[in-house]
């Protein structure tokens, strides 16, 4: 369903014939405000992308369900690079790692948090003061959009593109050249319409880890399904002291 109004959204639809919703941009952290309770870890990040009714009372449950998709594709993928390089792992792989991160909406925010649980590092970048605020919540660096083009990444960073930069129909855009590609270790891309976008091309062109949209949305997804029907449900809120 295409949500123009999403208050008045759930002004229209308050039956009880459906177990949940699915929240997508650009209502994720509107999203927070129409849930009767909200998970802390989707009350950390400000952002809720799954809705569940819960059948004994009727009230709406808001979770995040994008933030340990999203981060656990990341740590597979270099998992994968580092065990095939004959590595051993004890901890997280993005662990002392800095995340150049592009966007701070529901999907930029649930990345930085994440990043953060992990031990990571993050770099904003979008509209400098909505950047400071997600910067200020993870202890990380923000810097406006257009400092990301003069931007130089030191080798075996992470890049990820949590804006619409890339998204169809501007399929020929791309939030960093080529050329700068060539100095981060992964490169993600939230984007996954369509799945192979100009900047998951170009990185993988260059030799860089690249996971992409698809990964996270098929995660998010098992996570949704298992809220809506009762299983086992995401994981324990990352962050404890939120």
């Amino acid at each position: 369903m295409l949500v123009d109004d999403i208050k008045e959204f759930f002004r229209t639809y308050t039956g009880t014939d459906f177990a949940g919703l699915s929240v997508g941009i650009p209502h994720k952290e509107a999203a927070v405000r129409c849930s009767d309770e909200v998970h802390p870890l989707a009350k950390s990040i400000g952002a809720v992308n799954t809705i569940v009714r819960r059948p004994i009372d009727g009230k709406l449950i808001g979770y995040n369900t994008d933030c340990e998709a999203s981060i656990t594709a990341i740590e597979d993928a270099l998992r994968e690079r580092r065990v095939a390089n004959g590595e051993a792992l004890r901890t997280s792989p993005i662990a002392g790692k800095t995340f150049a991160l592009v966007g701070a909406g529901g999907a930029g925010r649930a990345l930085a948090f994440g990043a953060k649980s992990r031990g990571a590092q993050a770099v904003i970048f979008n509209r400098i003061m909505r950047a400071k605020v997600l910067a200020d919540a993870v202890s990380g660096e923000a810097l406006p959009y257009e400092c990301l083009k003069r931007f130089c990444p030191q080798e075996g960073m992470i890049l990820a593109n949590a804006s619409a930069v890339g998204m169809e129909p501007n399929t020929d855009q791309t939030p960093v050249s080529k050329e700068t590609l060539r100095a981060y270790e992964l490169v993600f891309d939230a984007v996954y319409t369509p799945r192979n976008t100009r900047l998951i091309q170009e990185a993988a062109e260059v030799g860089a880890i690249v996971v992409s949209g698809v990964e996270m949305f098929i995660r998010q997804a098992l996570d949704q399904f298992r809220l809506f029907t009762g299983g086992l449900g995401i994981s324990p809120p990352l962050m404890s002291n939120h």
